[in-house]
């Protein structure tokens, strides 16, 4: 689900961007707004505290970024944005896949 929610935010601010930046049609603001309202909605679903669901949602959202770098943009991806995707990914798994806690 946290590849999905970056997907929203990354087309979310995307599709502005080519507002912006390419002169496109501002309908695409819409379907922008739509998409960040996705993104947030999303957000809500995970299951654990608000802090920890955003600090392992930016590993994904780092993956998912330069997936969007290779394959929308069209550039090549170099061993040093495949090393902190590594990084970044291990980093969320140490957040999202840690023991729960049973305080009493």
């Amino acid at each position: 689900m946290f590849a999905v929610t970056a997907l929203a935010e990354i087309i979310g601010c995307y599709l502005p961007w080519l507002v912006l930046k390419q002169a496109r049609t501002a309908w695409l603001l819409l379907p922008a707004a739509a998409s960040l309202a996705l993104f947030a909605w999303l957000l809500t679903l995970h299951p654990t505290a608000a802090g920890r669901t955003y600090a392992a949602y930016g590993g994904m959202y780092i993956a998912v970024a330069l997936l969007w770098l290779r394959f929308i943009d069209g550039i090549p991806l170099t061993r040093w944005d495949l090393a902190g995707a590594a990084i970044a990914l291990l980093g969320m798994a140490v957040i999202a896949l840690q023991p729960s806690e049973n305080i009493s």
